[in-house]
């Protein structure tokens, strides 16, 4: 299989990194379209659009889904769930999700003020969200993590009420996505799925509660919906493909940089992995290692159409260079196979995650690491975070002026209103003088 081989001292470097890197993120007109008429159908009719376009996109039968109630999951099912599967995937689910737990309870803002000397009180208070919902890909797709990773932060920064929808195309309730939802407490959940989904959440329905945020994964009619309802409620993110840039000095076993590659390659076939080393013959190692293990891979046909169309082998002329071209990528998931990454990635500006080490690979923080593996793709990560508990605790500014106080502030605050000609706002401050 061909995989693009570039180096930073072709005179077309800056250019062909461009285009390696280059994503059409504009949405489909078509799908906008319906998805627009799907979220004003929801948020006029309610339950009864939603019962329709559940029973149409997930092929239910009416007579078993006659009400939007019928399709909401009860605790007892859920805990069923836990308790049915194998005893090797739960303790795996319990101990991952005690993990992710550990971490994101250490990410907890605390409320703050102080006191000035003549008695002003400023600072802020931190409150978490009311209402979260959680949107869970369903079917024969199984996303326990995508569960972990959304609701225990959620849970840990004390949201009241965490709503989860899942969609069960046919029928079919994915045991491990439920067992999920019980270990992590979700409140309710209910087996609809797509932009009816987002729409319910958003702006509620006679069944489905309003919530003040949506975060999780979907197919492009979610995230159309997603973008849709922004400002109505808050949303994490609309993330694209999922990307890894591996740097590597040369030194590392080929065959695990390769496998590497391939596990954020077999997500789809836009999914991006790029290969940074000053190490030509590694280079090549690693592309030997890609042609004879992509043989073995379940998901071969994807993992070859994602590494062919949008994967490279860079050769770099050193370290120095290849931090500063991951800083330009700004990569979802940066692994330092170097021989002292610690402090290498003191070097590194922009990246979701940084996996550091030769035995740290990212598959560890898709499930069990702890840090949240809902991360920013096509170079967000340039402004933006992991997914945390801080997404779901908001500050309030505290102020709490004293009679001193409001004698001098309100004399600044009067000459900055005049100023701005708002002459309300300078008679306000100006009443709380005495002389």
């Amino acid at each position: 299989m061909n995989i693009r081989r570039f180096s930073t001292s072709d005179a077309s470097f800056d250019q062909d990194l461009k285009a390696l890197l280059a994503f059409e993120t504009a949405q489909d007109d078509q799908i906008d379209s319906v998805v627009a008429d799907i979220l004003r159908n929801v948020k006029t009719r309610g339950d009864a659009a939603v019962l329709e376009y559940t029973q149409r996109f997930d092929r239910l039968d009416s007579q078993s889904a006659q009400s939007l109630a019928q399709l909401e999951i009860g605790k007892a099912e859920l805990q069923a769930a836990l308790d049915g599967l194998p005893a090797e995937q739960r303790d795996a689910l319990q101990q991952a999700a005690q993990r992710v737990r550990d971490y994101h309870e250490k990410q907890l803002m605390a409320s703050w003020t102080y006191t000035e000397e003549d008695g002003t009180l400023l600072g802020q208070q931190v409150t978490a969200l009311d209402r979260v919902g959680l949107y869970v890909p369903g079917g024969k797709a199984a996303y326990p993590s995508s569960v972990l990773m959304n609701a225990i932060p959620a849970k840990a920064a004390g949201v009241q009420e965490l709503i989860m929808v899942v969609p069960t195309p046919g029928g079919e309730r994915n045991q491990l996505v439920l067992a999920a939802a019980a270990v992590c407490a979700v409140d309710r959940v209910f087996c609809i799925g797509g932009a009816q989904a987002v729409g319910a959440l958003a702006y509620g329905t006679e069944t489905v509660p309003q919530v003040d945020k949506i975060v999780g994964p979907g197919n492009a009619y979610v995230a159309a919906a997603k973008r849709r309802v922004f400002g109505v409620v808050g949303i994490d993110m609309v993330a694209g493909p999922s990307e890894i840039l591996v740097i590597c000095d040369g030194k590392t076993n080929p065959d695990w940089v390769a496998m590497d590659l391939f596990s954020q390659a077999e997500h789809d076939e836009l999914a991006q992995a790029i290969l940074l080393s000053p190490d030509a013959a590694f280079l090549d190692a690693v592309q030997a290692s890609i042609v004879r293990l992509v043989e073995e891979m379940p998901r071969k046909e994807i993992i070859r159409t994602s590494l062919q169309n949008r994967g490279a082998l860079i050769k770099v002329e050193d370290l120095e260079q290849a931090a500063e071209i991951a800083n330009y990528i700004a990569p979802e998931h940066l692994e330092l196979s170097v021989d002292d990454p610690l402090a290498y990635s003191k070097k590194i500006r922009h990246a979701g995650a940084i996996f550091m080490g030769r035995d740290t690979c990212e598959a560890l923080g898709d499930y069990c690491a702890g840090p949240n593996h809902v991360l920013p793709t096509s170079r967000t990560a340039r402004f933006s975070s992991p997914l945390g508990v801080y997404d779901f605790q908001k500050r309030s500014s505290l102020i709490m002026v004293s009679s001193a106080g409001a004698q001098k502030l309100g004399r600044i605050a009067s000459t900055l209103a005049y100023g701005e000609g708002l002459q309300a706002h300078a008679r306000s401050a100006e009443f709380r003088l005495k002389g």
